[in-house]
């Protein structure tokens, strides 16, 4: 992993609401996340880790602060393009009707089969399943056919938002191998995960959330060995 900063947040809040029912999922956020390797994002549940994974790829904005991608703030790119750079795969499979590799081509019409069966490989799928039924693919395998067509615009970040939680042991290691192979190949990864251990088995660099701010940031090995923050301890220690 590369000490090279990819996305940065500097003082960085965002509010939902307005008057007394307005609320801070975050709150002076200030962080960096490196290029390269996998940056895992822990917490507590409501900690504000989903919305700081949204900021990244401007599907949220901030209220306040600037989340910067390589040096240069998230606003002064066009969004699309951010979006094709950086993308997403979400907590539940999303599968389009039609096939797979109707699927495939959603954002990439011009997909050839051959490159298709390359993407489904790179997943750990078999190209057999180009004319699968893709609402027909098992939890797994879905999750995997949305990773694959995330992967048809050739991104160089993959943001992942509990990719896994709802997936069986063995779907969840087939998710996690698919991705530390991206990331060995020069993707780089931020895996907001709820399964600590295997936030701690595949993360390279670590992020704690408490409370809508990072509390913990580092390499993954002394952010989970030897947390600095009594809330990332307390966090982390219910947790081992």
């Amino acid at each position: 992993m590369t000490s090279a900063a990819l996305f940065e947040l500097a003082g960085v809040a965002t509010t939902r609401g307005v008057g007394e029912a307005h609320v801070h999922p975050l709150s002076a956020v200030s962080a960096t996340i490196p290029s390269g390797g996998i940056t895992v994002v822990v917490g507590p549940s409501g900690a504000g880790k989903s919305t700081l994974l949204r900021l990244l790829n401007r599907m949220e904005e901030p209220t306040s602060g600037v989340v910067s991608l390589r040096g240069r703030a998230l606003p002064m790119y066009d969004v699309l393009a951010l979006r094709r750079e950086v993308g997403l795969l979400l907590q539940v499979p999303t599968p389009f009707p039609g096939t797979v590799l109707d699927n495939l081509r959603t954002a990439a019409p011009h997909l050839s089969e051959a490159d298709a069966s390359g993407l489904l490989e790179r997943v750990m799928l078999s190209p057999s399943m180009l004319s699968r039924d893709s609402l027909s693919l098992s939890g797994g395998e879905a999750q995997r056919m949305c990773l694959a067509r995330a992967l048809t615009l050739s991104p160089d970040v993959l943001l992942l938002d509990e990719p896994t939680s709802a997936l069986d042991p063995f779907a969840t290691a087939a998710v996690a191998e698919v991705v530390v192979r991206l990331v060995a190949d020069g993707m780089s990864a931020v895996w907001v995960c709820h399964d600590q251990p295997l936030a701690r088995r595949v993360g390279t660099h670590a992020l704690v959330l408490y409370g809508g701010t990072v509390v913990e940031q580092g390499p993954a090995a002394q952010v989970f060995g030897s947390p600095a923050d009594e809330r990332a301890r307390d966090f982390l220690g219910k947790l081992t």
